[in-house]
Parts: structure tokens; C-alpha cells; sequence
């Protein structure tokens, strides 16, 4: 029986080795990223709300929008497991579980949960408040409580750095920690200072780091993070932001006439790359005609 995609993400935190995270926002960004051979893809709220729907991230989809483009992203990863955004949890205490059975439902093998306000913020935006440290706290705990089994993992974010100052994020994420997170996450810390900080405070503890392009945290390197102990590094805009630029020139290139100059894949390429051949050998499989037969 192979491992659950919770416990394949368990023993990735465990290598004691930084795992890069990239971030994914529907079908076909996943598959791009299984065949360039990550171990893990992150579901970023920033890249859903922004590619699915066109809209900034400032808490405008709900959790069954979410929800939805987990499943499809889990239904294309296959064994890769997910870590997936779930914002503030979408309510209260009660949202929160609803949200992680939700989740679970859809095959994710992680799932992100912050302190925020509702409407909630990009976490390198301005403008962010966070809700109190006990209710950040009951939200951990109805999580904890609500997930069937331990192979699903919560990650706990804290946004308090930007409201208040590194010592409430550390405080909070002591408090997340003592209600059965499995993975800590303080975002946007400003320094490399405050990266080793968050590192010591917490050692033995698997971390995340979001490292955002024009974000506030910096960006050491591979050895600084394995060193610190940062074991999660999501890169949850970088993909985004090519296709954004890529899409614009292919577009500005057709409305003025002229033919797109930005690399492309080829039409059968495409195809192949999202598993054409795969579904057509399943449809003469169940036709009981043999694969590759013309007639």
C-alpha cells in the first residue's frame, strides 16, 4: 500500500533538507510543475485569485471556490502531495473545521491557515490586521480537531510581524504549536536577523518561508535555509508573474497586427503535455481496441 500524500509531504519535512514549493493555480500549472519534478506544489490563494478569476487577493473568493480549485490541482498532481491556502479559514471556529474536512475531502496533503482579519491580504501587502491571539489559537484547534487522521498536515501562519512585531509572531507561534500545528509559518519577516530569530526560537520545528518576488523577506540561499532550518520554501507568485508577463506581449503582439515573439510550445506538444495520449490509449483500452491500431 503506498504511503498517503500527507505522509509523503511528512518525510519531505523531515529530510532535513529545504524543499522549494512551487506555487500552482489550476490543471495545467500543476501538470507543468509534476513534469518539471517537484516533490510538493503549493495551491496559492495570490495565483488563484488571480488567474482563475482576474481579481487581487484581498479575501475575495469564498471556500468553495477554494475547495474547487484544490480538487482540480490534487485530481492532476497524482501522488505529489498539496499544500493548499486556505486564507483565514472562511469564519469562525467552526468555518475553520468545515474548511479543513473540505479540504481533506479533496485529497490536499496540507493545509495553510493564517490569522488574519476577514477580508484578508496578501501577506506581503500592506494594510493586513490580525485577529486576537485566542482566537488565532481556537482556529488551530478546531483544525486539529476536525482532520481524520495525523498523514493531514497544518500549517499555521502568522501575519503579526506586519500588525505588531517579531515578538507577538513568536509568541503566536508558540501558542500554534501547542495546538497540534505541524508546520510553523511566520510571514514576511524583513531580515535575515529575524529569519535566524524565527530559526533559534523554534529549532527542530519544521518552517516555512514564502519567498515573494518584491516581497519584504529576503532571499538566502539554499545552504542559509537548510542551515536555519527553514525546510518549506514556497515560491507561490514566481510562475504567476511570467505567465502575466508572457500573456500580455502574446496579446499586445495579436491586437497590433503582428505575430506573438515569445517562446511557445508546439500545438501537438501542448497536447501531449496535458495527457492526450494518455486518454486516448485509456478510450482504446475500454473500446478493447488495441492501443496504437488506426481502424
Amino acid at each position: 500500500m503506498s504511503e498517503t500524500p500527507g505522509a509523503t509531504l511528512r518525510s519531505l519535512i523531515e529530510s532535513n533538507a529545504p524543499t522549494v514549493v512551487p506555487g500552482v493555480f489550476d490543471g495545467l500549472s500543476a501538470r507543468m510543475a509534476v513534469a518539471a519534478g517537484f516533490p510538493a506544489l503549493y495551491m496559492s490563494g495570490f495565483s488563484v485569485a488571480g488567474a482563475t478569476w482576474g481579481q487581487p487577493d484581498i479575501g475575495l473568493l469564498t471556500a468553495d471556490e477554494m475547495v474547487s480549485a484544490a480538487a482540480r490541482i490534487v485530481d492532476v498532481a497524482g501522488r505529489v502531495p498539496v499544500i493548499a491556502d486556505a486564507d483565514n479559514g472562511y469564519g469562525g471556529p467552526l468555518n475553520v473545521a468545515r474548511t479543513v474536512r473540505q479540504y481533506q475531502q479533496a485529497g490536499v496533503a496540507c493545509i495553510q491557515l493564517e490569522d488574519q482579519v476577514s477580508p484578508k491580504r496578501c501577506g506581503h501587502m500592506e494594510g493586513k490586521r490580525v485577529v486576537t491571539c485566542e482566537e488565532a489559537v481556537e482556529k488551530i484547534t478546531a483544525a486539529v480537531e476536525a482532520r481524520s487522521s495525523d498523514d493531514f498536515l497544518i500549517m499555521a501562519r502568522t501575519d503579526a510581524r506586519a500588525t505588531h512585531d517579531l515578538d507577538e509572531a513568536l509568541v503566536r507561534g508558540e501558542r500554534f504549536l501547542q495546538a497540534g500545528a505541524d508546520i510553523l509559518f511566520i510571514e514576511a519577516p524583513q531580515s535575515v536577523e529575524e529569519l535566524r530569530t524565527i530559526s533559534q526560537r523554534f529549532a527542530g520545528v519544521p518552517l516555512t518561508i514564502n519567498l515573494v518576488e518584491d516581497g519584504k523577506t529576503p532571499w538566502p540561499d539554499a545552504s542559509a535555509l537548510a542551515e536555519m532550518g527553514y525546510r518549506i520554501v514556497l515560491r507561490p507568485v514566481t510562475a504567476l508573474l511570467h505567465l502575466a508577463s508572457n500573456l500580455e506581449q502574446t496579446y499586445l503582439s495579436m491586437a497590433a497586427g503582428d505575430e506573438p515573439g515569445s517562446q511557445r510550445v508546439t500545438f501537438g506538444d501542448f497536447n501531449e503535455r496535458v495527457g492526450l495520449h494518455d486518454a486516448n490509449s485509456l478510450a482504446d483500452r475500454l473500446r478493447g481496441k488495441p492501443t496504437g491500431d488506426p481502424h
